[in-house]
């Protein structure tokens, strides 16, 4: 029993909490609705992957380097920090492109005006 994969996850979350401290992208833009979406994704997912390992689809692989420590039948507790490690992944992801795109759009709107 290891925590190099529970590890490599906290590690992840933490550099995601990093990025988004950094550039406002997730929980510093407006941590109500981030906690919401958030809760939402990990809550879907989660029935998700149960659903999955009631069906047979889906089970716990072995090794080395999870903890042996399970949230349900077949449902390590690393999942849980995957899980929630993707969809912070994916929202800062979302609203990091969202303020890229509106960024060139108001540089071009710029530049363009400059042009009259």
């Amino acid at each position: 029993m290891t925590f190099a994969y529970l590890l490599t996850l906290l590690l992840s979350l933490g550099a995601m909490v990093l990025l988004d401290r950094r550039f406002r992208l997730f929980f510093w833009r407006n941590p109500v609705r981030a906690a919401i979406v958030l809760g939402v994704g990990l809550v879907y997912f989660l029935v998700w992957d149960l659903f999955g390992i009631g069906l047979g689809i889906f089970y716990r692989g072995e090794t080395t380097l999870m903890t042996g420590l399970q949230l349900a039948p077949e449902l390590p507790v690393e999942e849980f920090f995957f899980l929630t490690f993707l969809c912070y992944l994916t929202m800062n992801a979302v609203q990091g492109a969202r303020l890229l795109l509106a960024s060139r759009a108001e540089r071009a709107g710029v530049d363009e005006g400059s042009d009259e």
